[in-house]
């Protein structure tokens, strides 16, 4: 089983605003690496409070951090042509959807779900879908709201539901638990929902 899992913290409450990226690898069925960046915004030196309030980083830290177009490089190699997962994917591809657009950057090619909605799947009648709650249940070690830990919480997450089924496959894994997928591609972006936009970069 092949995927990556992936999860953004903000400066501001504005998507295109990353400060922080997190990409777990996972081949052959286990966490192989992770990858973590911090990033200078274009809101920099403007953090929001709240946004600090939750993941603690602060623009001092990412003072020296490369901007957006420094890490894209590196970033769209790993998720070309792959499968994607992120925990409340709406917020995570709309952070890259936006950045994108605002560094008018065309989209890679990749497929995605929300960990979420798998959840929701593989185990129905639970109190809270949240990352912390989900992570606790299954005794995965989690430093929340950061982003490298919160993409290998993902991931684990993810090889836990798959134990549920007999896939050995992420497609068929997918398919097997009816969790719908969304995509990105060079002309635009469709949600796990149906709903495709056009890419507004280029």
């Amino acid at each position: 089983m092949e995927f990556l899992a992936l999860d953004f913290e903000t400066a501001t409450p504005q998507a295109d605003s990353p400060c922080e990226l997190g990409i777990a690898v996972v081949r052959g069925g286990v966490v192989r690496e992770v990858r973590n960046w911090l990033i200078k915004p274009r809101q920099w030196p403007y953090f929001s409070p709240w946004n600090v309030a939750v993941h603690g980083i602060r623009p001092s830290d990412v003072a020296e951090a490369p901007r957006w177009g420094g890490i894209w490089d590196e970033v769209a190699t790993l998720l070309d042509g792959a499968t994607v997962v992120a925990h409340n994917a709406a917020f995570d591809m709309s952070v890259l959807r936006s950045t994108l657009a605002a560094h008018n950057i065309g989209h890679p090619t990749f497929q995605y779900f929300c960990s979420v909605s798998m959840a929701r799947k593989v185990w129905p009648g639970r109190a809270s879908y949240g990352l912390k709650p989900m992570c606790d249940m299954h005794g995965i070690p989690l430093k929340h709201h950061r982003a490298g830990n919160d993409a290998e919480a993902t991931a684990e997450l993810v090889l836990r539901a798959a134990d549920q089924r007999p896939s050995f496959d992420i497609t068929q894994f997918l398919l097997d638990a009816k969790v719908n997928v969304g995509a990105f591609y060079p002309g635009g972006h469709r949600t796990p929902g149906g709903k495709v936009t056009v890419a507004s970069a280029y």
